[in-house]
């Protein structure tokens, strides 16, 4: 019989968005575009009497994960959950998405459950809007590559490009994503900085993001600086969203970014969350 299940979410790190808002959750989340990576979350899901949740991330641990709890809760089962990543939560690589697909991808086989990958994608999204931890991490992170949402939810148009050169990022700390989320004004700026186009490619990306940036007003000032370090020296750049960190294309961005912190290089994913292994 088995007792164990464990899954893998790559990570999403968004560069511009627009919120949309529909009649629930399945059709509430945005437009926009972004890059899914390789580092994102690992979720070891085992039975249980009552649902736990450990969160491990760059060597600490925590306790506690509300949008996941109310994943399994709305599943019907109850679990002891083990996250795993090695990037900063709360800094704008999409790991609350991450956490919530890789741990119901194990619950899903674990349980038996019979879920398709849609249905699993639309119970992590519900999660991610409840929780206001998100609005299309979970819809870019069903599969890899850069991202252009061209709709809300899970089930809208997705175009997907694979670039081969990485992406490299620096954190300056975490954002409070549901603090933006929840307010008008704010997302009054977001939409009205939207830049109505997807990327060609990396750079272009970058470009887009970086217009769109400026446009929002969330630049914080720590990350204006990076950015203007990286416009110094023909760097790429834009801040991630929502995280108060920077990302980054080029040959000379992993040593303009080593200045201002740990620089995470980071390859494009070439796919989805999916399933890792299952333990007797």
């Amino acid at each position: 019989m088995v007792q164990t299940a464990v899954a893998f979410s790559p990570g999403h790190i968004s560069g511009y968005f627009k919120r949309v808002e529909g009649s629930g959750p399945e059709s509430t989340g945005s437009v926009g575009a972004g890059v899914v990576i390789d580092e994102g979350v690992r979720s070891t899901v085992t039975p249980a009497a009552a649902t736990s949740i450990r969160v491990i991330w760059l060597g600490r641990v925590a306790g506690g994960s509300p949008p996941v709890e109310y994943a399994l809760d709305r599943l019907g089962v109850t679990a002891r959950v083990t996250t795993e990543c090695q990037l900063p939560i709360g800094a704008g690589f999409g790991l609350s998405a991450a956490a919530l697909l890789a741990t119901l991808t194990a619950a899903n086989h674990l349980f038996d459950l019979g879920l398709s990958a849609d249905d699993v994608a639309a119970k992590a999204h519900e999660a991610e809007v409840v929780h206001r931890t998100g609005l299309g991490d979970v819809a870019a992170s069903q599969g890899g590559g850069v991202v252009c949402r061209m709709g809300p939810g899970i089930h809208a148009d997705i175009t997907r490009f694979y670039p081969d050169e990485p992406l490299y990022a620096v954190s300056l700390g975490p954002l409070p994503t549901a603090s933006v989320l929840s307010s008008p004004r704010a997302m009054a700026r977001i939409a009205a900085a939207y830049p109505d186009r997807c990327p060609r490619d990396l750079v272009d990306f970058c470009l887009l993001s970086r217009e769109f940036a400026k446009g929002s007003g969330l630049i914080a000032p720590e990350v204006r600086r990076v950015l203007a370090a990286c416009d110094a020296a023909g760097i790429p750049a834009s801040m991630t969203m929502l995280g108060n960190g920077v990302f980054a294309c080029g040959g000379d961005a992993e040593r303009v970014l080593s200045g201002f912190g740990e620089v995470y290089c980071l390859n494009v994913a070439r796919r989805g969350a999916h399933l890792i292994e299952m333990i007797p």
